[in-house]
């Protein structure tokens, strides 16, 4: 999005890129001021309700005060996740055409702030066999792909945990889904630690890291990977149960988080925590800084 300065050794910036999930709710640079109070470097956004189809358009004064207050901010990461609503792989042909048409809406305004690239979920096909689902993604992809075709953002699929009908739980499934679009550039993927845990990537270990890395570059290459979410887990391994907790203070624990960010092959990937949010603000952004002060003590070891 912009160059930053290179930072000092053993500073917070000389690390991976490390932020958290903030809301928007008084506009866009919010998001970039409760960073700064969290001493993040990264930063991830919805850029419209996750739960309404409808959007509010961003106004062209809006997108320029957001990369101004970025660009003279310590953020050297900046993304933005998906509508829940959207579902590429439904049964419905109506919300099929309806996430394609949002998809494509809400990477134009990711683009437009500046967004190096939006998360989403593949989807769900329900009843239908994952065959099936894959085949409606790979349509839907190409589409969005199409329409979007002179933006340089991209879209990084996010792994799943396995809860009901969801596709992406393993990575030979999201690299079906980038096989079926030609490989498309602008595809990648965000590794989500809760997700892969709870669908059955052992993170407790060393080895069960090295494995799931291993398969990562296998199946996918690791030149897609673009972002980690940082989740822990509130459900035990293979759970298939999608539910963040604090890091530390679940299921994978502080050992499984100094595995994952000491992977060699993981170093100065962004990592964005999503970790339960308090209703008060005050405690809010405390409970994101003890978490992003612990993975960085982690990670420096």
């Amino acid at each position: 999005m912009q160059t930053k300065s290179k930072p000092q050794p053993h500073s917070p910036a000389a690390l991976r890129p490390l932020g958290a999930h903030m809301s928007t709710s008084g506009g866009f640079t919010t998001a970039v001021e409760q960073s700064a109070l969290v001493e993040a470097t990264a930063v991830q956004i919805f850029t419209k309700s996750q739960l309404r189809w409808q959007a509010s358009p961003i106004t062209a004064g809006e997108a320029k005060a957001f990369r101004e207050i970025v660009a003279a901010s310590p953020l050297r990461f900046v993304c933005a996740h998906d509508s829940y609503l959207i579902n590429l792989a439904a049964t419905s042909e109506e919300i099929r055409e309806k996430s394609v048409t949002s998809l494509a809406h809400e990477l134009e305004r990711a683009d437009l702030l500046g967004c190096v690239c939006l998360v989403m979920h593949p989807g769900a096909p329900k009843e239908d066999p994952k065959e099936v689902g894959i085949r409606r993604i790979v349509e839907g992809l190409r589409h969005v792909l199409k329409a979007t075709a002179g933006l340089r953002i991209r879209i990084a699929l996010e792994n799943t945990a396995g809860q009901g009908s969801t596709l992406g739980v393993t990575f030979a499934e999201i690299a079906a889904m980038i096989r079926g679009v030609g490989g498309d550039p602008r595809l990648g993927v965000c590794l989500d630690s809760c997700h892969a845990f709870a669908s059955g990537y052992e993170l407790r270990t060393p080895q069960g890291v090295t494995a799931m890395v291993d398969e990562f570059a296998h199946e996918i290459g690791l030149e897609r990977l673009i972002m980690l979410h940082l989740n822990d887990s509130k459900k035990e391994f293979g759970s298939r149960i999608d539910r963040h907790e604090h890091i530390g203070k679940g299921c994978i624990g502080e050992t499984g988080f100094r595995n994952v960010l000491r992977e060699p092959r993981l170093r100065g990937i962004p990592g964005i925590i999503e970790t339960p949010k308090d209703d008060r603000k005050d405690k809010e952004l405390w409970e994101d800084r003890a978490n992003l002060e612990l993975l960085r003590k982690l990670e420096a070891g």
